[in-house]
C-alpha cells in the first residue's frame, strides 16, 4: 500500500514536469507564445536594428503624406460629339430662320461630355497653380486636364515646352492656393540612398514605390539632347513620368521620366537642378535660351589622339562648322581641337555641350584648342540655340 501511493505520487509529479516542458516549447496548444518566443519577441523589439527598420517604415508613410497633394494626374481630353435630337424631316436642304437660332442653343447651352485618359504625372511648384510635367507627356494633346489630389479637375495652359531636357510648365486657374512641395538638392545624393517615386501609373492615383539610387549622373542613354540623369530601381511604369522622386527628408530631387528598355528596375530621373532652372525660364518666356556655337563635334577616340600625336584622348574634335556661326567668326577651323573652354577642361563631348549651352548668350569666351600640334586661344562670342 505504502509502496503504492509513491509510485502514484512520482507519477503525478512526472506529468506536471512534463506539462511545465510542453507550456514553453511549444505553447498552450499553440495559441500563445512560450516563454522563450516572448524572450526573443522582446529582444528584438528592443534592438537598434529593429528600431531603425520602423524608423524607415515612418519616413515612408510621413512622405507619401507629404508630397501626395503636390502631385496631379495629367489627363488626356476628348470631347464626346452627339447628335442633336432635333431633327426636321421637312428640312432638305433649305433651312428655316429659326434653325440658326436652335442649333445655338444646342452648340452652347447642352452638357458637354468628355472622354478622360490618364496619361502621365506632374508636380504643382507653386501656390498659385505653375506646374512642372515631361514634354512627351503632353505632346501632341490639344487640351489638359489636370487632377488634384483631392479629385478636383481643371483645364490647364500650356505655358511653354523643352523637347532638349523633356520638360513642360502649365499653369491652371484656382482661387485655391495649391500646396507646395520641398525641393532638396540632386547633387547631394549618393549611390544606394533611399529614394521614393509617386505618381500616377495606369491611372492609379498616389501610387508610392520605393528604391535606392542606382547611379548619378547617367548620360549617352538616348532619351534627351541633354542628358545628366539620376538612376533608380524604385518602379517607374507608364503614367509615373513627371512626377517626383523624393529622398528620406521628404524632398523632390529628380523628376521621373524614362524606364530603360534594357530591363525591370532600371529607371531615370531628372535632376531637380535641371529641372527648375529649365522651367523657370519656360514659365517667363515660354522658351530656353541656351548657348550656341555652331559647330559638329565628336569625342577623341584612343586611334584619334594617337594620329593627332596627343598624350591623352581628352577635348573634342570639331568635325563640321556652319557658316556665319560664333564659332567661324571666331576663328574656329574643321580640325581643332578643343581642350579648354572658358577656362575649364574638356573632358569629353556631353560635358562641352553642357558647358557651352549654360553660357550667357553674348558672352565673349576664351576657347583654347589644339591646330598643328600648337595650343591656340580664340576669343568666340557666344550665340543663341537655334530652337
Amino acid at each position: 500500500m505504502f509502496e503504492s501511493k509513491n509510485h502514484f505520487r512520482n507519477f503525478a509529479w512526472g506529468c506536471l514536469i512534463l506539462t511545465f516542458v510542453l507550456l514553453n516549447t511549444k505553447g498552450f496548444w499553440t495559441g500563445f507564445p512560450s516563454f522563450q518566443e516572448k524572450a526573443v519577441q522582446g529582444s528584438l523589439e528592443n534592438s537598434q536594428e529593429y528600431k531603425d527598420v520602423l524608423d524607415l517604415q515612418k519616413a515612408f508613410v510621413r512622405n507619401a503624406k507629404k508630397i501626395k497633394p503636390s502631385v496631379v494626374s495629367i489627363n488626356k481630353v476628348k470631347e464626346l460629339v452627339e447628335k442633336s435630337s432635333w431633327y426636321d424631316p421637312h428640312n432638305h436642304g433649305s433651312e428655316p430662320w429659326y434653325s440658326t437660332v436652335r442649333n445655338w442653343f444646342v452648340q452652347n447651352l447642352r452638357s458637354r461630355k468628355y472622354a478622360i485618359e490618364n496619361v502621365g504625372s506632374g508636380i504643382v511648384l507653386d501656390s498659385n497653380g505653375y506646374i512642372l510635367t515631361n514634354y512627351h507627356v503632353i505632346e501632341n494633346l490639344d487640351r489638359v486636364l489636370v487632377k488634384l489630389s483631392d479629385g478636383k479637375e481643371y483645364f490647364a495652359k500650356v505655358l511653354g515646352y523643352d523637347t532638349y531636357t523633356d520638360l513642360a510648365a502649365l499653369k491652371i486657374s484656382t482661387l485655391r492656393r495649391l500646396r507646395e512641395p520641398e525641393f532638396g538638392q540632386a547633387t547631394d545624393l549618393s549611390v544606394g540612398e533611399w529614394v521614393m517615386a509617386i505618381g500616377n501609373p495606369y491611372g492609379l492615383d498616389g501610387t508610392v514605390t520605393v528604391g535606392v539610387v542606382s547611379g548619378t549622373g547617367r548620360t549617352d542613354l538616348g532619351i534627351t539632347h541633354f542628358e545628366n540623369f539620376i538612376q533608380t530601381d524604385a518602379s517607374i511604369n507608364p503614367g509615373n513620368s513627371g512626377g517626383p522622386l523624393i529622398n528620406l527628408d521628404g524632398q523632390i530631387v529628380g523628376i521621373n521620366t524614362a524606364v530603360a528598355a534594357i530591363g525591370s528596375g532600371v529607371s531615370f530621373a531628372i535632376p531637380v537642378e535641371m529641372a527648375l532652372k529649365v522651367v523657370d525660364q519656360l514659365i517667363h518666356k515660354g522658351s530656353v535660351d541656351r548657348g550656341w556655337l555652331g559647330i559638329g563635334i565628336q569625342d577623341l577616340t584612343p586611334e584619334l589622339a594617337y594620329n593627332f600625336s596627343l598624350v591623352s584622348p581628352e577635348g573634342v574634335l570639331v568635325n563640321s562648322i556652319e557658316n556665319k556661326t560664333p564659332a567661324q567668326m571666331g576663328g574656329m577651323l574643321r580640325g581643332d581641337i578643343i581642350i579648354q573652354f572658358d577656362g575649364k577642361t574638356v573632358s569629353g563631348l556631353k560635358y562641352f555641350q553642357k558647358l557651352v549651352a549654360d553660357t550667357v548668350i553674348g558672352k565673349r569666351v576664351p576657347v583654347k584648342i589644339l591646330r598643328d600640334g600648337q595650343e591656340k586661344i580664340l576669343q568666340i562670342k557666344i550665340g543663341k540655340m537655334r530652337s
